[in-house]
């Protein structure tokens, strides 16, 4: 259990049968009345936002979350096998488990999947990732990088908006949060 005193940025809770995560919070002592919690709370696996206020020092249960390191070994089908670096047990999950990020997965990369209860909730890539270009516009002589840009097609399918400059065959990095261009490797 842990107190609406204790909330952090990050904090994940159990409140209605789900993990919630608590994405700002707010302690309130009004002139009169009793001091309240207001919070900004996301679902972990469905992404949903809510607001909802507790009251200061009550208790909700803790959501114990347990992040383990695993390697993309392959994909079956329309599943893709995930290996755990300390047991080597395999995992199989489907890209709408994983979500968006699916695009940018590919063999042997290390991520970390998150699970409650047995449940996997998210599979966290690394916050930037190096990939080759394999298909963009050819780049012009004269264009800089301080002009436009240009969509690109990386090694994994993923769509990604580069610099003029860019061509085929480069190897470029990537924000994976942000689908954002961060510069050549």
């Amino acid at each position: 259990m842990i107190s609406s005193n204790d909330f952090r940025t990050g904090t994940s809770i159990e409140l209605d049968g789900s993990v919630w995560r608590v994405v700002e919070f707010l302690h309130v002592k009004p002139g009169k009345g009793s001091a309240f919690v207001r919070t900004k709370l996301k679902n972990v696996k469905t992404g949903n936002t809510v607001d909802k206020t507790f009251r200061a020092g009550e208790t909700v249960p803790q959501a114990v979350i347990e992040k383990v390191d695993m390697q993309h070994t392959y994909r079956d089908g329309e599943e893709l096998v995930f290996m755990d670096m300390g047991t080597y047990e395999e995992a199989r999950l489907t890209p709408t488990e994983i979500g968006p990020q699916v695009k940018y997965l590919k063999e042997g990369m290390e991520v970390s999947v998150v699970s409650w209860n047995g449940q996997i909730l998210e599979v966290e890539l690394p916050n930037s990732i190096v990939l080759e270009v394999t298909q963009t516009d050819p780049g012009v002589k004269g264009d800089t990088a301080t002009g436009g840009t240009k969509p690109a097609i990386l090694e994994t399918g993923a769509q990604v908006m580069v610099p003029l400059f860019i061509s085929i065959g480069e190897r470029i990095k990537v924000d994976t949060r942000t689908d954002a261009y961060l510069g050549r490797e």
